[in-house]
Order: C-alpha cells, then sequence, then structure tokens
C-alpha cells in the first residue's frame, strides 16, 4: 500500500513541461492518450499527408512581444493561433482584435491561468466562462478552442470544454519548444526545425517575461520551413485537413 501511494503521489506531481501531460489528480481513472484522442476529446496533432503545420502561442496578449510575432507570421504568410489568458484580453483588447484582424485565430487559455491540476469543477467553468465572456466583449467573436494551462486535463475539464462547445487542444509532444524557459533562440528555432512534420501543433508562447526569444527563434523557423513545403495555418484550418478519421499518428515522447 505503501508503495502505491508513492507511485501515485509521483504520477499527481510530475512536471506538465516534461512532455507528457498527465491527467489531473481530480480523474476517478487515468485514461492513456489514446482513449482520449480516438473518441475526438482532446486534439495533439493531426494525421494529414498536406505538409501543414499550426503555430500556437500562449499567455498573451501581451502588448510588446504579440506584435512583434504577428510581424514576422505576416512577413511569411503565415496563420497561427493564440490561446489568450482572459485576464490579459481585459487590460489589453486592442491586441486580440489585432490578432483576430490578420487573419489569426483565438483561442481560450482560462482566466488567470491557475494550475489546473488540481482545479475544481466549478473554479474549471468559472475560469472557461469567463474568459469565453472576455474574448467575445473584447472582440465580438466567440472562441471555439480550449487549452487548459500546462496542459493538465481530466474529464471534469473535458466535459465543461464541450459544455462551452470548445475543443480541447495540447500540441505535439515532440514540438513543445519550452520557449517560456528562454533558453536560446537556436535552441528554439532547433527543437521545431529537427522534429517538423506533417500536422504538427507547435507550442510557442507570446508572452514570457523579459524575452523576445520566440519572434526572434521564428525568423529562423519560418523560412526554412517555408522553403521545405511547409504551409501554416491555424489549429482550426489544420482540424478540416485531417485524413482519414480512423488514422492515427504514431505518439513519440
Amino acid at each position: 500500500m505503501l508503495k502505491f501511494k508513492t507511485m501515485l503521489i509521483l504520477l499527481v506531481t510530475m512536471s506538465i513541461y516534461s512532455g507528457n501531460a498527465v491527467a489531473s489528480p481530480t480523474s476517478q481513472v487515468v485514461k492513456d492518450r489514446s482513449y482520449y484522442e480516438e473518441r475526438g476529446d482532446i486534439v495533439w496533432e493531426v494525421p494529414t499527408q498536406k505538409k501543414t503545420i499550426a503555430f500556437t502561442f500562449d499567455d498573451g496578449p501581451d502588448r510588446k512581444q504579440t506584435p512583434k510575432i504577428l510581424e514576422v507570421l505576416d512577413q511569411y504568410q503565415a496563420k497561427a493561433t493564440f490561446f489568450v489568458v482572459g485576464e490579459r484580453v481585459e487590460r489589453f483588447p486592442e491586441i486580440v482584435k489585432l490578432v483576430l484582424s490578420k487573419g489569426h485565430e483565438v483561442g481560450n487559455h482560462s482566466f488567470y491561468h491557475p494550475s489546473f491540476q488540481n482545479i475544481s469543477k466549478e473554479k474549471a467553468v468559472n475560469e472557461i466562462g469567463k474568459t469565453q465572456q472576455a474574448i467575445l466583449k473584447a472582440t465580438g467573436h466567440t472562441a471555439v478552442l480550449f487549452r487548459p494551462p500546462g496542459g493538465s486535463y481530466d474529464q471534469n475539464i473535458i466535459n465543461v470544454s464541450k459544455q462551452n462547445n470548445l475543443q480541447l487542444i495540447l500540441w505535439s509532444w515532440h514540438q513543445d519548444t519550452k520557449d517560456w524557459r528562454a533558453p536560446g533562440v537556436q535552441r528554439i528555432a532547433n527543437k521545431v526545425l529537427k522534429n517538423v512534420r506533417n500536422g504538427d501543433i507547435i507550442l510557442m508562447h507570446d508572452y514570457v517575461y523579459n524575452s523576445s526569444q520566440t519572434s526572434e527563434a521564428l525568423k529562423i523557423i519560418l523560412p526554412e520551413l517555408k522553403k521545405q513545403g511547409y504551409s501554416f495555418v491555424t489549429v482550426s484550418q489544420l482540424l478540416s485537413q485531417k485524413d482519414n478519421p480512423n488514422t492515427h499518428i504514431k505518439v513519440t515522447q
């Protein structure tokens, strides 16, 4: 029994950013990725024969970094999805409007960005609902995608997402750039370029404290991938390009 409890504690306290998002401890049963993927409850990446990928940016909007990223995206005719924090939407509504005006997509990333690893259903409802309202008030747009902070999920979070007509989106495990750590421009770029494949959902951030490494890395990544024949779309556009629904990308960690 002691050994079982120790293993359970280790599972619960695993770092989400280690590359394997783990279910919240509020779940009655921890199910593996394939269970949620086959049901369409959660999307990590999209099986497609087309050379398309989706860049995603979390934690914004930010008055300085988001416009810099938008400039680079514009330069390479790239569209992307921005998972915004509701509290920051209320502070910078003009930035969210700018994102949408340039043809990008805005998704829900909670209101205060709390850890969803131990979140109650009531708090999840509040976090998601308030952010939906903030986006709608700022832009007149209703988000259709949700990404939980840190990638934490359980059945309650999935249910709340569905109740708000939101598709829960995570990211390709091999495409977590960890740019939030400001590891260096070239390291961010290498992470994407050395692992890229069709249907990837790439995790980046448009708000990293005192860092512009993400926008600088994009200046390396986008021209190289464009040279390789890739195009850059929103997550919703990528979902529309999915191959046979019964075909799944092989999971790698």
